[in-house]
């Protein structure tokens, strides 16, 4: 599974939606990730540039891709951005084949 987390801003309207009938909305967000065969690590809102973020792991980053679209074609965002994790662990591979391709690579006028 890989992991991933989806930044989201709400539209007004969805907000004067959610203020005249609060509800928590983890269990929603939970199983449009479990539809997808993913699992909801987390859902948090904050206050600033972005509404909230939600922490998942789904199969692969096409599923990943799909569950975005999806959230987004349902109008009650103004934005959404999902972006992969690198596990802290897997960072050293990173590393190794990022090493590897700035040998190989010539930056432009070189």
């Amino acid at each position: 599974m890989q992991k991933f987390a989806m930044f989201f801003s709400y539209s007004p309207e969805t907000w004067a939606k959610m203020m005249a009938k609060p509800e928590d909305r983890t269990s929603a967000v939970s199983a449009a990730v479990e539809g997808v065969g993913g699992k909801l690590d987390s859902l948090y809102f904050m206050m600033g540039e972005k509404d909230g973020f939600v922490l998942f792991s789904v199969p692969d980053t096409g599923t990943a891709a799909a569950l975005a679209l999806a959230v987004n074609s349902t109008g009650a965002f103004d934005s959404v951005q999902t972006t992969q994790l690198i596990d802290a662990v897997d960072l050293p591979g990173v590393l190794r084949v990022a090493g590897n391709a700035r040998g190989t690579y010539q930056r432009p006028g070189a």
